[in-house]
């Protein structure tokens, strides 16, 4: 399971020109499923972010979780993470998880997230989405549950 968190001042999520997610400060993250990723990669991967401390404390650095300072999550689904663009121009998509596998997983990492009372916001799950955020910092960490990188 992959993961682009970026810290957002704000983030919405629009589909078919209707807003269907949006969080003020938190974290926007892209999630890509992969073959193979379990109820534990999503686990562990929610867990982490819960906890991940990069926002700002009272001295300006990062010392804070989205439990210290109150803040959202906005998930957008994205298989396109695990695209390999190794090999020629056109990216190759067999590491990606296939949509049913993926859906249950990117919906059990939101559960995940709101379990630890973090407020949550999603995409439409394999729908043509905008992404509008204001990136914080700027803020941006990739994660991967199988610690690829």
């Amino acid at each position: 399971m992959r993961a682009v968190v970026q810290r957002v001042s704000r983030a919405s999520v629009t589909v078919g020109g209707e807003v269907v997610g949006k969080i003020d400060a938190g974290w926007l993250v892209l999630l890509g499923v992969a073959k193979g990723d379990s109820d534990d990669d999503a686990d562990k991967l929610a867990d982490k972010i819960v906890g991940l401390r990069a926002f700002s404390d009272d001295a300006g650095k990062m010392n804070l979780s989205l439990l210290d300072m109150g803040g959202g999550v906005l998930v957008v689904s994205q298989f396109t993470l695990l695209g390999d663009c190794r090999a020629g121009r056109r990216p190759s998509f067999t590491d990606a998880a296939d949509p049913a596998d993926a859906e249950r997983l990117y919906l059990r990492f939101a559960d995940r997230i709101r379990q630890a009372n973090v407020p949550v916001a999603t995409g439409v799950f394999r729908a043509d989405m905008k992404v509008e955020l204001l990136n914080d910092g700027p803020v941006t960490f990739l994660l991967d549950s199988r610690k690829a990188f």
